[in-house]
């Protein structure tokens, strides 16, 4: 799974309707989707985002999610987040998490069928920091991006052989 390809797109038009519609945003300053095919991977929604980011975030995540970006996330393990980010809506073959901070709103969308597995993030800028540092740090999400669900992926196979936990 390591080596699979992950295709990604960049801007509103390119990550389309469908995934707009997800969005718990009002309006919508950066998004972007990538997407990896995974055929005969079970897992729910819900359980790639936990393979992806895991129950709680990582000294790295927290590095970026509350130090640079300063979201607020969730504290401690919880049924109702993913590493923090708040589970604010889900469908069928998708889930939605969501964390803000004094300048900005982020949904995650992650997305799951039998045959592919997608990660979309959409933010809302509500104030000129926000803009400036996600221009920054963008570059390194979308570097970073196809490695986490490549990662993911190899634990949901994981699952798929018998082991009976995501991420084990």
């Amino acid at each position: 799974m390591s080596t699979m390809p992950v295709d990604g797109v960049l801007g509103l038009a390119a990550v389309g309707p469908t995934v707009l519609s997800r969005a718990g945003l009002e309006r919508i300053g950066y998004a972007d989707v990538f997407t990896m095919r995974v055929p005969g991977a079970a897992a729910t929604p819900e359980q790639w985002a936990r393979a992806m980011f895991g129950d709680v975030p990582t000294v790295g995540e927290q590095f970026i999610w509350q130090g640079l970006l300063q979201l607020r996330l969730v504290p401690g393990r919880s049924g109702s987040a993913v590493a923090g980010w708040q589970i604010a809506a889900r469908g069928e073959d998708w889930i939605r998490l969501e964390a803000r901070s004094w300048d900005m709103a982020v949904n995650l969308i992650v997305r799951a069928t039998p045959s592919e597995v997608s990660l979309a993030t959409l933010i809302r800028y509500d104030r000129l920091p926000a803009s400036q540092v996600w221009t920054v740090l963008s570059a390194v999400h979308r570097r970073l991006a196809p490695g986490l669900l490549r990662a993911a992926a190899t634990a949901v196979v994981r699952v798929d052989r018998g082991s009976g936990q995501v991420g084990s």
